[in-house]
């Protein structure tokens, strides 16, 4: 299946969205009345092409489907305190609310918990997808807990060894994430599927 994810820009380079690397302006953006934009074409876990959106909509539109985005399309957020975040906080199931609040739960509130591996799992998929709604794409471990580093790699987040450059290239895979003009993640995308979408 082929996706044309449309946007206003498209940074092939970035360390985090703050501070990209080259950018491919569409100029007035993507949205319904704008200008046309810049594209990405996405084939199953890979990047196919990127380029101008009325370029890549002539050549891939009659087989692919297009997503529209109104922000910047990069590689992604890099978390360097991937570890800390998984394995030394707990992220409360939202049953959990009444009793543990909804923010990760550290320190004496955490040692105070019955910590099982099953619930260290838990937890960790459950920050997994509050990293991922922040647009990160990579992270760094290592993790020392089976049941985090079990979620960690079912994930499909990029883990380093550190920060590393992360580029969008065509033939690389396809890990980004869309970011609007406020600097809020509106989509990410790990080996070409959307692991989150903002409602």
């Amino acid at each position: 299946m082929l996706t044309i994810h449309r946007v206003r820009a498209v940074r092939l380079v970035a360390d985090d969205p703050e501070h990209g690397g080259p950018e491919h302006d569409g100029g007035a953006g993507a949205g319904a009345g704008a200008g046309a934009g810049y594209a990405v074409v996405v084939e199953g876990d890979r990047f196919a092409a990127v380029g101008p959106y009325d370029e890549l909509l002539a050549q891939y539109g009659a087989r692919a489907r297009v997503r529209e985005w109104d922000g910047v399309l990069t590689p992604g957020r890099y978390e360097p305190e991937g570890a800390a975040l998984l394995e030394a906080a707990y992220h409360p199931d939202p049953r959990e609310a009444d009793a543990l609040g909804s923010e990760p739960v550290t320190g004496e509130a955490l040692a105070a918990l019955d910590m099982t591996e099953a619930r260290w799992g838990g937890s960790a998929r459950r920050g997994l997808q509050r990293l991922m709604a922040t647009g990160t794409t990579a992270l760094t471990g290592p993790f020392c807990r089976p049941a985090v580093r079990t979620a960690v790699e079912r994930s499909g987040l990029q883990e380093l060894a550190g920060r590393l450059p992360r580029a969008l290239a065509v033939g690389g895979p396809a890990h980004f994430a869309v970011f609007a003009e406020d600097g809020s993640c509106l989509a990410t995308a790990l080996h070409g599927r959307l692991v989150f979408r903002r409602r």
